[in-house]
C-alpha cells in the first residue's frame, strides 16, 4: 500500500463514488459484545463511517457493501485505488470473494477476507494504491495459512474497518479510540 503515491501511466476505472455507497451497512464490535458504536451515510462527497470508538471489549467500526448481485470481475487489473479522508488512522480494507464449489476456503469456518492496512494523512484526502499482490488472507483478524490466492473475477463484497487489528495476527499501529469521522470518497481499479 502506497499512501499519496499518485498513479503515473496507468488507467483508472471508478467503481464506487458519491452516492453510489448507497445500502452500505454499518458492523461494529457490538456483534461481539464490545460497545462501539458508528454509523454509515451515503452522500454526495461518498460514504461517511461517524461514531465513537471503545477499544475495549472489541475495539473496531466499519461499513461494509451490500453483497453484488454479480460479482466484479477485477482480472485485467492490478488493484485498487482508494480516495479516503481519514484523520490519520490507519485503516483496513477487506475483499470478500464468491466461494466457488470445491475451493479450499469453502472448508473453512467462517469467511475469509483479504485485506490491506490503509493509512492515511490526518487532514484531507489521501489516495491509496492496494495492489491485488499485496492482500493477505484472513479469517477473523488472524491470518489463514493455507496455500490460497486471491481471485480478482468473484470480488462480491467490501468492506472499510478501523480496527485496534491491523495485518492479519498483528496490532494496528495506527489505532485510536475516540470519535471517529471518515469519509470514502472513491474505490476505482487500476491497470
Amino acid at each position: 500500500m502506497f499512501p499519496d503515491s499518485p498513479p503515473t501511466q496507468i488507467s483508472i476505472t471508478p467503481l464506487i463514488q458519491g452516492s453510489d455507497f448507497s445500502g452500505w451497512k454499518s458492523l461494529n464490535d457490538t456483534i461481539m459484545g464490545g460497545s462501539s458504536l458508528a454509523n454509515c451515510r451515503s452522500s454526495e462527497k461518498g460514504l461517511f463511517l461517524e461514531g465513537n470508538l471503545v477499544e475495549e471489549g472489541g475495539g473496531f467500526v466499519s461499513c461494509r457493501s451490500p453483497i453484488f448481485e454479480k460479482p466484479f470481475d477485477l482480472s485485467k487489473y492490478s488493484g485498487l485505488i482508494l480516495d479516503v479522508e481519514g484523520e490519520g488512522r490507519t485503516l483496513k480494507f477487506a475483499i470478500a470473494c464468491e466461494k466457488k464449489p470445491l475451493s479450499l476456503s469453502n472448508l473453512l469456518k467462517g469467511d475469509i477476507r483479504w485485506v490491506a492496512s490503509v493509512p492515511t494523512k490526518k487532514n484531507g484526502a489521501s489516495r491509496i494504491k492496494i495492489p491485488f499482490k499485496d492482500l493477505e488472507p484472513a479469517r477473523r483478524a488472524k491470518p489463514v495459512r493455507l496455500p490460497l490466492s486471491f481471485d480478482a473475477t468473484c470480488i462480491n463484497r467490501f468492506q472499510i474497518l478501523h480496527s485496534k487489528f491491523g495485518q492479519p495476527g498483528k496490532m494496528n499501529s495506527g489505532f485510536f479510540a475516540g470519535p471517529i469521522k471518515i469519509l470514502i470518497k472513491s474505490i476505482s481499479a487500476y491497470s
